[in-house]
């Protein structure tokens, strides 16, 4: 299975990115291909609303989603060749980092597409807050994803008490995301 790990945190090494490389461990030991796109790196600007793509494509931005005059390359090319994404982030302000979000939003320029692939999902985030509530809004947001995208939600991690990466490092949620990766099938 092809999996694309959509990456949101500004920390290249911070807690979220320790739990994705944890779940590429186990994904690529049980045979899968893994491929990640970090969105805090990328230069992938936000939705203009513009509605120039018909919720079809191609995107009126060129940058590194990939959309311009119907050609189909960068991000865009990788979620399309994907049969899973997982979703990883920091928890800012309740909710996934602006960066991951950012190309999330830039999904609508090809919802379509994705929805006709039924493909795997799953989400992996951190936060520092440990309250039982401290990951409702972010997983209701994922949840309504899931739905609209036809997605098949395999497993979620929520790191609670992550604050730091030592803190995260300690966690049992490390074995989670290991485990989660290595229990992916076809």
């Amino acid at each position: 299975m092809k999996i694309l790990i959509l990456t949101g945190s500004p920390q290249k090494h911070g807690s979220s990115n320790l739990l994705a490389e944890q779940f590429i461990k186990g994904a690529e030991e049980a045979g899968h291909s893994v491929s990640v796109f970090d969105t805090a790196r990328s230069n992938v600007r936000p939705c203009t609303g513009c509605v120039r793509c018909g919720y079809g494509g191609p995107c009126a931005q060129n940058d590194d989603m990939g959309s311009e005059n119907g050609a189909t390359h960068g991000i865009k090319a990788e979620i399309l060749g994907a049969d899973m994404i997982v979703f990883v982030t920091p928890l800012y302000y309740y909710g996934m980092s602006a960066q991951l979000k950012t190309v999330i939003d830039r999904f609508c320029a090809f919802n379509g597409e994705i929805q006709r692939k039924h493909m795997k999902s799953a989400l992996i985030a951190v936060a520092w807050n440990a309250d039982s509530w401290t990951f409702d809004a972010l997983c209701s947001h994922y949840q309504t994803l899931v739905r609209y995208l036809n997605f098949n939600d395999v497993g979620t991690i929520l790191g609670r008490g992550c604050g730091t990466p030592a803190m995260t490092s300690r966690s049992r949620y490390m074995a989670q995301a290991y485990e989660l990766g290595k229990s992916l099938r076809g």
